[in-house]
C-alpha cells in the first residue's frame, strides 16, 4: 500500500504532466527558414557595417519600424524570405536574427566569389 506522502507526490507529478501535455496541444510552433550562423569577429565586423550604414539611411524611422528598414536594406532577399510572411512586431523577441545574418553573410560571400 502506498504512503499518504508518496501517494500525494504521485498526484502532484500527474497533475503536471497533464498540464504540460494539455499546453502542448496549444502550442503553435513558429516555422521560419533557418541558417546556421557561425559568429566570428569577421562576420560580426562585415553585419554591422553593413547594418551600420542602412542604419542612416532609415534614420527617418523610429522603433520596430526603424529595424525593419534596416534590415530589408541589409539584405533584401533574406528579409524577404526571413521576415515578409510574419513581419516583426513591437516587442518581439527576433528569433529570426542569426538566421537573417547567416542568410545575409551566405549570400554576400556567394555574390564576392
Amino acid at each position: 500500500m502506498l504512503s499518504s506522502a508518496r501517494f500525494l507526490r504521485v498526484l502532484v507529478v500527474g497533475s503536471l504532466v497533464a498540464t504540460a501535455c494539455a499546453a502542448d496541444a496549444d502550442k503553435v510552433v513558429f516555422q521560419f527558414p533557418e541558417y546556421d550562423y557561425k559568429e566570428t569577429s569577421k562576420n560580426e565586423i562585415t553585419f554591422r557595417e553593413f547594418e551600420s550604414a542602412c542604419d542612416q539611411r532609415c534614420a527617418g524611422f523610429d522603433g520596430i519600424e526603424r529595424t525593419r528598414c534596416v534590415r530589408e536594406c541589409v539584405s533584401p532577399s533574406c528579409y524577404q524570405e526571413i521576415y515578409k510572411f510574419d513581419e516583426l512586431e513591437e516587442g518581439e523577441i527576433d528569433v529570426r536574427l542569426n538566421s537573417f545574418r547567416a542568410c545575409f553573410m551566405q549570400r554576400l560571400h556567394r555574390n564576392r566569389g
